[in-house]
């Protein structure tokens, strides 16, 4: 396979710009909220995986953890363990409750795993998107290892969902590409005959926009659906994502979750409300905000989100396929 590290071109520093489009999301709502679970347990460093460390980022040790080199940190395992044996449960059961769809960021692995999570969220009508075959840094694989496990990926998510993902996401902090990915998942997409429909490797926007589909014709696009991760290289800094958690800058009450997911909630809902239409991605981790008491502030902003007019809630499938009926891709 054939890739060029370029391939994500020049950078856009312009954007839409002072009026961005009105995106015209379903029965004129204000905002569009796109819950994202990442499902990561059991695939992260471990020597249990053949790995020569053992994991260090996103758990209740928070930053600085010194890896483990040829040995096991039961400790940390036993973390992780806590998302795909409890939190993901007890999201799950809450999604049910509220009647919310998220789109699961699910990790190949992660899935075989523990395939009873595939079957709820399957069950519960959630969206499968990929998050790579392991949650770990990807961008020293070589072409043939990237190839290989973005089809083992796809393998796994039909498996669990009965059809490929739609969308990809690799991640930064953790589980980072290199600069050829977005090119290679494309190709590999091409070969599989599989419509690669969306992309969210991105943290630039409000809104989803088109770029050309790499190594594509020049008449296809890849749509752009940005996500809220991490910003910075020592995990400092986040938005509305409950990884901040684990990192120097802790939500440290269920209400410093909430109300920070409200604000970010208030300022896009203002701007929808003067017909400027925005969307809010909250990033959600089973290990963490599947804590009894971190969860709280989740459920808390979801009622109140339910409690005001012009809400939608929407799978990234869903936002994607509304962003292309109403501005389809034009090559420039």
């Amino acid at each position: 396979m054939q890739t060029n590290s370029e391939e994500y071109g020049s950078r856009d520093l312009v954007g839409y710009g002072f009026n961005p489009p009105n995106p015209e999301w379903p029965d004129g709502a204000k905002i569009a909220i796109s819950l994202v679970l990442n499902y990561e347990e059991g695939s992260e460093h471990t020597v249990v995986n053949g790995d020569e460390v053992s994991e260090t980022l996103a758990s209740e040790l928070g930053p600085g953890v010194t890896p483990h080199v040829n040995q096991r940190d039961v400790d940390m395992e036993s973390l992780y363990e806590y998302g795909s044996r409890a939190g993901v449960w007890r999201i799950l059961r809450l999604f049910q409750e509220k009647s919310v769809k998220c789109t699961a960021y699910a990790v190949g692995q992660a899935l075989e795993m523990n395939p009873e999570v595939g079957q709820v969220l399957k069950e519960h009508g959630h969206e499968f998107a990929s998050h790579g075959w392991r949650w770990i840094d990807r961008s020293k694989w070589t072409v043939e290892e990237e190839e290989a496990n973005v089809r083992k990926t796809i393998r796994a998510i039909e498996k669990a969902s009965g059809a490929p993902p739609k969308g990809w996401y690799y991640g930064m902090v953790g589980s980072k590409a290199s600069p050829r990915s977005r090119a290679l998942v494309a190709e590999v997409f091409r070969e599989e005959g599989i419509p690669l429909e969306y992309w969210c490797d991105d943290y630039s926007d409000d809104l989803p926009y088109w770029i050309p589909m790499p190594g594509g014709q020049k008449d296809q696009g890849l749509l752009v659906i940005p996500y809220t991760d991490i910003c910075s290289k020592n995990n400092q800094t986040l938005d509305t994502n409950d990884y901040k958690n684990a990192t120097y800058q802790p939500f440290t009450t269920s209400d410093d979750f909430y109300t920070y997911l409200k604000d970010a909630f208030d300022e896009l809902y203002r701007e929808g409300s003067k017909g400027s239409p925005k969307m809010l991605s909250i990033g959600l981790h089973c290990r963490i905000v599947g804590r009894p008491a971190r969860i709280a502030g989740l459920r808390k902003f979801i009622e109140y989100a339910q409690c005001k007019q012009g809400v939608w809630f929407a799978r990234r499938d869903e936002i994607a396929r509304h962003w292309k009926g109403k501005f389809p891709y034009h090559p420039k």
